[in-house]
């Protein structure tokens, strides 16, 4: 399909719609806009933008005049003259925190009455921002009510999020960052993809729950980068130096700072430097009274990781626990404030009988600082800690992967189905093999 040949209909006129609907028909695409709003539809039919963008207002003047670009409140004739359906309408929060889908479902209304009156394939595809779960768990099912039609067999459904910013949405939606494509089947994919032919950035396509996901993790880190550089900031100013010289060094990282480093889901972090510098800075920002909620809570959140991975052992019932790790990461002998060896503690603390391997931890090699941190909690190491792997396989019914030193991989891998394994790092699958029914990851 090229932009000839696809004809879509785009729902919401409002920034993320007026800009797609605007863009697609620039690139080629036969496009009808549909809105409530008379005055955005009377705005689009004179050829001016209802929304204040850069560029916006050029190209949609041009658009209208080649007729790429027609608007109508006629939801039916809009359904049934077009491949797509683009919904584009708000999702405001409720006065709870949640997410209002009032608009989402009228309009899926729509399109789910207007498709009961064709037999054409047809692809109805959400750009607005919505909880992982509502589009199979809400929307899905009102089409297939609305239509009298089946998902996947008389039409197709995917979640496509934008990531358009207001003031440069033009130059994002034809230079995004990335298309992600959320289908329930091949075709439907496909079809979205069409529509984002020869523009730049990496493509993915994926379950629909994960493309919902996409846009709620993006806006939450860029939410959670603009309080950390102001934390950070607020500190600096307070101890007379200037931020943006500091930032200026940090962002020169893009090796660790600015990078995929650490922002892969695994287990707790521990060690001599991570919990000590951050009790230090935060103590800082007290001492200056100065209030960094962010900062102030990470150790708290780390905390209530670490409680996640002692409650699932728990709740098994199970009462002999295997550990493979002990150190704070893999490939060292450092057990300060190890979240395993915090880990271990409780356990044991509970009344589990547990055994651990480590094959960097030697406990006549243990010396110094870090001899005297394990000493103190967990002074009976000594008999948690054995040499075989396959001891420690053998006695666990809980098994714990702290690790991902191989002998530790392939003892787990040779697990007994009925022993129940907790990844905390997420283990490697070797090529062929599967994992156990029993298998949890701490958050996957």
């Amino acid at each position: 399909m090229n932009g000839s040949q696809v004809k879509v209909g785009v729902y919401g006129l409002g920034y993320v719609g007026c800009v797609s609907a605007v863009c697609m028909a620039w690139r080629g695409f036969d496009v009808i806009g549909v809105d409530v709003n008379a005055d955005k539809m009377d705005s689009l039919r004179q050829g001016r933008s209802p929304v204040v963008e850069a560029k916006i207002g050029e190209l949609t003047a041009e658009v209208v005049a080649s007729g790429m670009l027609t608007v109508s409140s006629d939801f039916k004739m809009a359904v049934a003259s077009t491949d797509i359906s683009l919904v584009c309408v708000g999702t405001p929060s409720t006065s709870s925190g949640g997410l209002s889908t009032t608009a989402l479902e009228q309009v899926t209304k729509d399109i789910g009455a207007a498709l009961a009156e064709t037999d054409r394939w047809h692809v109805v595809v959400y750009r607005s921002t919505m909880v992982p779960g509502t589009c199979e768990d809400l929307l899905i099912p009102l089409l297939e009510k609305t239509s009298g039609k089946k998902s996947g067999v008389d039409f197709g459904v995917c979640v496509n999020p934008e990531f358009l910013r207001e003031g440069t949405s033009v130059d994002d939606f034809l230079d995004p960052p990335k298309t992600v494509v959320g289908a329930t089947d091949s075709r439907s994919s496909d079809t979205v993809l069409s529509l984002y032919e020869g523009l730049p950035g990496p493509r993915f396509v994926t379950v629909v729950k994960v493309a919902e996901m996409t846009k709620y993790v993006d806006n939450s880190f860029h939410a959670v980068k603009i309080c950390f550089a102001n934390e950070i900031g607020a500190i600096c100013s307070a101890l007379d130096l200037d931020s943006h010289d500091v930032a200026e060094i940090f962002l020169a990282d893009t090796k660790l700072n600015i990078s995929p480093a650490y922002l892969q889901p695994g287990f707790s972090f521990g060690g001599s430097c991570l919990p000590k510098d951050i009790r230090a800075l935060t103590h800082t920002a007290r001492r200056n009274d100065l209030d960094v909620p962010l900062l102030g809570n990470v150790l708290m959140s780390n905390e209530v990781h670490l409680r996640r991975a002692v409650d699932f052992v728990v709740a098994t019932g199970r009462r002999k626990v295997g550990i493979f790790g002990l150190s704070f990461k893999s490939g060292t002998d450092d057990l300060r404030e190890s979240p395993l060896v915090e880990m271990a503690e409780r356990l044991i603390g509970k009344g589990f009988d547990v055994l651990i391997h480590d094959a960097n931890v030697t406990l006549s090699r243990v010396i110094g600082a870090n001899r005297t941190y394990i000493d103190e909690l967990l002074p009976h190491v000594g008999h948690l800690l054995v040499d075989d792997v396959d001891e420690v396989l053998a006695h666990g019914e809980v098994l714990i992967a702290g690790s991902r030193a191989p002998e530790a991989v392939d003892a787990i891998m040779r697990a007994d189905p009925d022993k129940i394994i907790l990844d905390l790092v997420r283990l490697p699958v070797p090529a062929g093999a599967s994992r156990s029914a029993n298998y949890q990851g701490i958050a996957w």
